[in-house]
């Protein structure tokens, strides 16, 4: 890394490690902007130690349900917050690893882990561990080539001085099948050099936030060839000063899926005559799952989908979502540009300049 970059990261460890005692220390709402998790989350949160939890600075809830027995990696995990919560959903065949550069974090996180694991879990022995390394070198960490299968990261990605080197670093350790499920925050504009320089905006995840249209961009290059918006919210900037700064630049917590399919997604939806059937089998969401903010498949009802949709939840068995889902049809026939509808996206909901993702908010399928 250049020593710009490493001047960036030493000064997120500083503010992370030493400046911030507890999520009340925060100027805006960027690192607290999240909403609330699925209640089954909510409830294995309530059971995770106080330390842990009030260490917490997220902006969203990245916690996917029906991960039982996979592999979870969290990116800049912290306290450990949604470590330990991966540790429950994923029981006690799956496992959890969490990667973070400030040793002060590490430290509170590493302190409660085998005994939540065992005392509160009942597991025989733990099944979550944390490293110390950085998301943008996860293989310097130890971390192999497709050796996870669900990767999730709690605004910590905006925080990185080289985020295009963190996108390809996920696609690499993700399996065929696996899926990065994390929320961050974004911008509608690229941020002026008096913005992105500002030490405290750094810590607060608003200097490094990217320009929505940039992160796309970033995400296809990596190999996340559909990147899917489940939820957005806006963010609001509290302090006076740093408003003052930011100017009229607005702040959004997106939380995003991309999937690793290599060779079955595409840029636009097409049309292959293709259907899905949710089977309800995952615990949480039993009679619907929300795959993004434009599909919402019930259970045992036929929804007619894209081919980029069927691959998603388990077109020839390759993604983890594959034993929840029946996909009808294969890709034998084109019929063409699948019939998106385009709503317009409230302002509130997604930057107004936001692009489409092939079937994003606002461009979803069916």
């Amino acid at each position: 890394m250049s020593s710009e970059s490493d001047l960036t990261l030493k000064s997120v460890q500083e503010y992370y490690g030493k400046v911030l005692s507890t999520s009340k220390d925060l100027k805006t709402s960027a690192c607290t902007a999240s909403g609330r998790p699925h209640p089954a989350v909510q409830k294995i949160i309530k059971n995770i130690p106080a330390e842990v939890r009030e260490r917490f600075y997220g902006c969203g809830a990245p916690l996917p349900l029906g991960i039982e027995g996979l592999r979870v990696l969290d990116l800049g995990s912290g306290s450990g917050r949604d470590c330990y919560a991966a540790a429950a959903l994923v029981g006690e065949n799956g496992t959890v690893t969490g990667i973070d550069m400030t040793a002060e974090q590490l430290k509170v996180a590493r302190e409660h882990a085998a005994r939540y694991c065992t005392e509160t879990l009942g597991y025989a022995k733990p099944n979550m561990q944390f490293i110390e390394g950085y998301i943008e070198r996860l293989e310097d960490a130890g971390v192999k080539a497709e050796s996870f299968d669900i990767a999730i990261s709690n605004c910590v990605v905006n925080l990185s001085p080289d985020k295009p080197a963190v996108l390809k670093q996920v696609y690499r350790a993700l399996a065929p099948g696996g899926e990065f499920y994390f929320s961050d925050v974004y911008c509608d504009r690229r941020l002026p050099k008096s913005v992105q320089q500002d030490e405290v905006l750094w810590g607060e995840c608003i200097a490094g936030a990217l320009y929505v249209n940039d992160f796309l961009r970033h995400a296809r290059a990596a190999g996340f060839t559909d990147p899917r918006v489940l939820t957005s919210s806006p963010i609001d900037i509290v302090d006076p000063a740093l408003r003052a700064i930011t100017g009229e630049a607005k702040f959004f917590s997106i939380t995003y899926r991309l999937f690793k399919l290599p060779g079955l997604l595409e840029t636009l939806c097409e049309d292959y005559g293709q259907g899905v059937i949710y089977q309800g089998t995952i615990a949480g969401s039993e009679s619907a799952y929300v795959l993004d903010a434009g599909h919402t498949f019930e259970k045992g009802r036929l929804a007619l989908v894209c081919g980029n949709s069927a691959a998603m939840v388990g077109e020839d068995g390759r993604s983890w979502l594959a034993k929840h889902f029946r996909v009808i049809g294969d890709r034998a026939t084109h019929f063409g540009e699948f019939p998106c509808h385009k709503p317009p996206a409230p302002a509130a909901a997604a930057p107004a300049a936001a692009p489409a993702a092939a079937c994003a908010p606002g461009n979803g399928c069916c």
